[in-house]
């Protein structure tokens, strides 16, 4: 009997775990049934299996105690759950947990087979194409992550193997939207095709539909021989279309008529194009607060938003710092043809308390200065530049604090009188500050500042006000 096909089976009704047993072995699985959660965990010191079936209401560890212990230390095993609660709060947290799939009590033994043999055929895919469990290795480049949002990451990725739906990447600048459009593509059964790239936010407006969509000799002035848009370019392929919060309303129009009957118009063209065409699209704008406003098509929106993924941040998952610095480290030093950094304890435990307003791009750019400027191998704070601790988060660092990095900052680089030039500065701010906060009104302000109105509009002219 093949070793890829050990299926383990946890319900703690004696009946069930007879029917799936006799039932699953006859279909040529290998089958270890147990009553209990706890017997499955016992069980994981000695084997493990191709997929887990499991329970979601047991006595003493439970099916979702089991999917955590899955998500968290064998996030590459399939789980499947299943219940007799069956309702959708239930599917929903069984989902966002990191099950597989899911089956409702009383089932169907068949389709319960169909949903295993394609679980083992997914993790069959995807450990090909995975060299480490906490990696997804791309041509261009590594998305590296142990945590547990990374591990939901890769779940997202695996699921979508066999998917064509559309995907939204939705986060902050720098959390490697790209990477991920590239994984999911390159998970994906359109793989055997190029993946067509456009990033919205690089092309002048005024270009921008000739690029989606192209144009036929002759449509303008300029216009000398046929141009092939990105939508035909990626007919049968995936096209990624990265910040699509920045396209211009019209241009939406066009798109929407795309997604929503899959033709087109070549601009000058009387002939519609019909293309067959897998959209991944990534924003770090919030689509919803543009589409109250009426910046984004509503309808448009909710074609995109069809499978929606959260890019976690870089201080949201603060236990891959290490590995992602060793990664870039590793990397830039083979460039460079130098010797690998090395982060102390100090700097790893900073970095972890970094808000990281450029998230993995940022950390990528420090390390990658790091090697080239830095001439000893081990990384200490006094190797860091001074800006980067006004990134730190919280109440750990106060305003006084950071005006200690900006004063050495100041003197580092050679300045001198440097509390003459701080104190208008400082004045300046806080005027501005009590201005805002009455509505500006000079009597109030000079009254929060602890000074006379004649005071304070003395400083105003001062300071150009």
């Amino acid at each position: 009997m093949s070793k890829s096909k050990k299926v383990w089976v946890a319900d703690d009704d004696e009946s069930i775990r007879f029917v799936l047993e006799k039932g699953l072995v006859d279909a040529g699985f290998d089958v270890s049934v147990f009553e209990d959660g706890n017997e499955v965990v016992n069980q994981l010191d000695l084997d493990r299996p191709n997929v887990l079936l499991t329970d979601l209401k047991m006595p003493g560890r439970d099916g979702m105690d089991l999917l955590d212990t899955f998500r968290n230390e064998f996030s590459n095993i399939p789980v499947i759950m299943m219940t007799a609660h069956s309702d959708l709060d239930t599917t929903v947290d069984a989902f966002e947990n990191g099950a597989w799939d899911y089956i409702a009590k009383p089932f169907d033994l068949n389709d319960a087979i169909s949903k295993i043999s394609k679980a083992l055929e997914e993790r069959k895919i995807r450990s090909k194409k995975r060299n480490k469990e906490d990696e997804i290795t791309l041509d261009k480049g590594k998305i590296i992550g142990k945590s547990p949002a990374m591990q939901d990451l890769f779940n997202s990725i695996g699921k979508l193997s066999h998917s064509d739906s559309t995907v939204l990447l939705v986060g902050e600048s720098g959390t490697g939207k790209e990477l991920v459009a590239r994984a999911i593509y390159e998970h994906s059964e359109r793989a055997e095709k190029k993946l067509i790239s456009l990033n919205m936010a690089d092309i002048p407006i005024e270009l921008l539909e000739s690029e989606l969509f192209g144009y036929e000799k002759g449509a303008f002035t300029g216009a000398e021989k046929k141009k092939i848009g990105r939508f035909e370019q990626a007919h049968k392929a995936t096209l990624f279309l990265d910040e699509i919060g920045d396209m211009p309303y019209e241009t939406q129009t066009r798109i929407l008529r795309v997604l929503s009957s899959g033709e087109f118009y070549r601009i000058g063209g009387s002939e519609p194009i019909t293309v067959d065409v897998r959209i991944i699209a990534a924003t770090n704008q919030n689509l919803n607060e543009k589409v109250k406003t009426g910046a984004f098509r509503e309808d448009l929106f909710h074609r995109l938003n069809v499978i929606r993924i959260p890019m976690p941040s870089l201080r949201d998952r603060k236990e891959d710092i290490p590995l992602l610095a060793a990664y870039f480290f590793d990397k830039f030093s083979k460039e460079t043809k130098s010797e690998t950094k090395i982060l102390t304890q100090e700097v790893i435990d900073l970095f972890s308390n970094l808000i990281w307003p450029g998230n993995v791009l940022q950390l990528q750019n420090l390390c990658h200065s790091l090697t080239v400027l830095s001439s000893a191998q081990e990384i200490n704070i006094s190797d860091l530049p001074n800006d980067l601790l006004i990134q730190k988060k919280g109440p750990e660092l106060s305003w006084n604090d950071l005006l200690e990095v900006w004063a050495t900052e100041r003197l580092s680089n050679g300045d001198d009188h440097i509390l003459n030039s701080t104190i208008p500065v400082f004045e300046k701010t806080m005027i501005k500050v009590a201005m805002k906060a009455t509505k500006g009104k000079k009597s109030e302000a000079a009254n929060l500042l602890g000074w006379g109105r004649n005071t304070l509009a003395r400083k105003m002219n001062e300071l150009d006000l």
